[in-house]
């Protein structure tokens, strides 16, 4: 369809994947964890080892925006796919990239959102104070341990008077 609007590629592919990306952000960041209360985020640890997180909110939330929430997050995926194999159908290559981008992003929100659902359930507030102190914990020792090994100041003999 973008083709009706422009005969580029370059401006609108920038434009899609700039409004996918928004996309992915607000239902990751925004949506999920306002409408359903489940978030889900990776971190790096200090020895370079990825870690997810999944995490569900325990308290009330609609029905009718769970219900929402997941028939979207289940119907773009399936909408993206299609177009992926319309796209490849006719030939058009350089969308069905646009698309892959697309399914990427929808499909990893779907994924973590059902690990969030399915998979081990922490309290929001509790891996905020895991973490929290854990990151305190750190913090301290590496004062202390800095303190230990680092040379003492020497003194400027020029600027004794």
């Amino acid at each position: 369809m973008c083709g009706i609007f422009s005969t580029s590629f370059i401006g609108p592919f920038i434009l899609i994947v700039l409004l996918l990306s928004l996309d992915f952000w607000t239902v990751k960041n925004v949506t999920g964890r306002l409408m359903v209360g489940l978030r889900w985020w990776n971190y790096i640890d200090d020895e370079g080892q990825s870690h997810w997180v999944f995490e569900a909110k325990k308290g009330r939330v609609s029905t009718m925006e769970v219900r929402v929430f997941w028939v979207a997050l289940v119907v773009f995926p399936v909408f993206w796919s299609i177009i992926f194999f319309i796209a490849v159908v006719f030939s058009k290559f350089q969308w069905a990239i646009v698309v892959l981008i697309a399914l990427t992003l929808t499909g990893s929100n779907l994924y973590g959102y059902v690990r969030c659902k399915l998979g081990k359930s922490d309290s929001i507030s509790d891996s905020f104070k895991n973490m929290a102190s854990g990151l305190v914990q750190k913090q301290m020792i590496s004062n202390v341990a800095n303190m230990f090994t680092r040379a003492p100041p020497t003194a400027n003999p020029s600027s004794t008077v």
